[in-house]
């Protein structure tokens, strides 16, 4: 599973701010790396939430949560307030076990 962790630049902080979170389980990437995949993805989705999808940057990595069944989306767009919560979740679970 890849789930790219989506960003805008901001050139008054020089940092990127956090937009959201994309998962995808497809293991064909239709011959783009996984970098070009999650920005053409991340472009479509968030692009009309800033003013230069040009802005648009992601960092992918690969997660293997095979135990816990809420993951196992086809495709899924987490909010920041959403990734956050969950976040939170996933958090009191390592806490409790």
């Amino acid at each position: 599973m890849i789930v790219y962790k989506v960003f805008s630049k901001n050139y008054e902080l020089k940092k990127g701010d956090f937009m959201g979170m994309l998962i995808e389980r497809r293991k064909n990437l239709r011959g783009m790396t996984q970098v070009e995949s999650g920005l053409k993805w991340a472009r479509l989705i968030f692009g009309n939430k800033v003013k230069d999808k040009q802005s648009i940057f992601v960092v992918p990595s690969e997660l293997d949560l095979r135990y816990d069944g809420n993951w196992l989306v086809q495709k899924g767009v987490f909010t920041k307030e959403e990734f956050l919560e969950m976040m939170k979740v996933i958090d009191q679970g390592f806490k409790i076990s």
